[in-house]
């Protein structure tokens, strides 16, 4: 679709949907997931991304739209300098985001002015100008509870370890320590500022803690597994859960050469790194084969094409599987602790050891454990006796496998991406 069709000067149904977003694959999916589903109810329906995105978005049947920054998410050094994680944050937002803020809204501007309702992912920091300057409905898409900076429920910060503390203090205490951070990162939103001026817009704003979120719709897309709605949470927000891409996967059947191995013996250890650490896995593979080995358990490396111990029939690397064909299947699964790959581990009712590296991944990795589904390890204490010692305990208690069926119970009923879609097309035709 070009810059999606201009507007008839006839009434018509509004029925133009722009799902813009940038990021890794665990912020494109959900939108793929969104994408699908609208357009099978009938919506025209667009995504725009990073033009990295493009094929794989066509190869769906869904029309595309660059929007920069022109990066490559998969690029090593781009992940090691994002993933660290007392500068990961400031370098993606000040180095990474921002500088290209200018490119970003004119690239939206642009794709939006023919839509009716945008749906906005987190770092697309130009959305709310581009509603605002259009006067467009708009939904802002949050992946994690670690988003909402909830002071009733408190999330595990990286590059603030210490403000988790205050959380035994209450909300007002808790809130007072986040209060100060926003004052010390204030000044890197400038350049939002700045081009909001510049565009006749209300200059004053907080664009990473209170105006990423649409006055019409927040979407908070995960279960109420990881987190309950919270007294501070914006009150337009709907909660749906965890949406799906696989939701709509019409290939069911499993590659041979996975189906060979998950049937010719026990139920591995699965070990992935998501769409975005896998790029710059450092030893966890390594690691990650000795402590199954140390178990005599087998292992299954996903985001993987080649591993220490490869010549060994007890050992499959595979370079991409799908989740919802793997996790089922596993003993443990053990993953980075995305928000995408934690709503797999839920959905396959397996329990979990989570591995985290930065960003939301530490706080999702210690819900995770709070709900008893699995435990966590951070990545820097990674090695092969605390892994062994990790799996261990989740493969002989079995409160873990216990858990993790009633947590996949809740998920199976929650149904995120029907519920999602149908409070999206409310907004669409105004019932909402």
């Amino acid at each position: 679709m070009s810059p999606v069709e201009s507007n008839s000067p006839t009434r018509r149904k509004p029925d133009r949907i722009l799902i813009a977003t940038i990021g890794s694959l665990g912020d494109l999916h959900p939108c793929l997931a969104l994408a699908i589903e609208l357009k099978r109810r009938g919506y025209r329906v667009t995504i725009g991304s990073t033009p990295y995105y493009r094929s794989r978005v066509e190869a769906l049947g869904i029309a595309f739209q660059s929007i920069r920054p022109d990066w490559n998410p998969t690029d090593p050094e781009l992940i090691r300098q994002c993933e660290d994680l007392k500068k990961g944050p400031e370098v993606l937002y000040r180095k990474m985001v921002l500088p290209q803020l200018r490119n970003t809204y004119t690239d939206l501007l642009s794709v939006a002015k023919a839509a009716d309702l945008m749906i906005a992912g987190e770092l697309l920091y130009a959305a709310p100008l581009v509603a605002e300057k259009l006067r467009l409905r708009w939904v802002s898409a949050i992946l994690s509870p670690f988003s909402f900076f909830s002071s009733f429920d408190p999330s595990v910060m990286v590059n603030l370890p210490s403000l988790i503390h205050l959380r035994k203090l209450g909300p007002s205490a808790y809130r007072m320590g986040l209060n100060i951070g926003r004052l010390a990162v204030r000044h890197w939103s400038n350049p939002v500022r700045d081009l909001r001026r510049a565009e006749g817009l209300r200059p004053e704003c907080d664009p990473v803690f209170r105006d990423k979120f649409s006055r019409h719709l927040v979407l908070a897309l995960f279960s109420r597994c990881l987190a309950e709605p919270q007294p501070d949470w914006p009150k337009q927000t709907v909660q749906p859960g965890f949406v799906f891409l696989d939701d709509q996967a019409s290939e069911t059947s499993l590659p041979p050469q996975l189906s060979s191995f998950l049937g010719s013996g026990d139920p591995p250890v699965v070990f992935t790194q998501g769409s975005t650490a896998v790029h710059n896995p450092g030893d966890f593979y390594a690691t990650s084969v000795a402590a199954a080995r140390r178990l005599q358990k087998r292992a299954l490396l996903i985001g993987v094409a080649t591993a220490p111990g490869l010549d060994s029939s007890d050992v499959l690397a595979l370079p991409y599987a799908k989740y919802s064909q793997v996790f089922p299947y596993a003993a443990i699964n053990v993953h980075q602790g995305g928000s995408g790959t934690t709503g797999e581990a839920f959905r396959s009712g397996r329990p979990m050891l989570v591995v985290p590296y930065g960003w939301d991944q530490p706080d999702n990795a210690t819900r995770v454990q709070r709900l008893g589904v699995g435990l966590h390890l951070a990545r820097n204490r990674y090695t092969v006796d605390t892994a062994t010692s990790a799996l261990t305990e989740l493969l002989k208690n079995e409160h873990f496998a216990h858990r993790a069926a009633e947590v996949r119970a809740r998920l199976t009923a929650e149904n995120g991406l029907a519920a999602a879609c149908t409070v999206i097309e409310s907004i669409l035709t105004g019932a909402q």
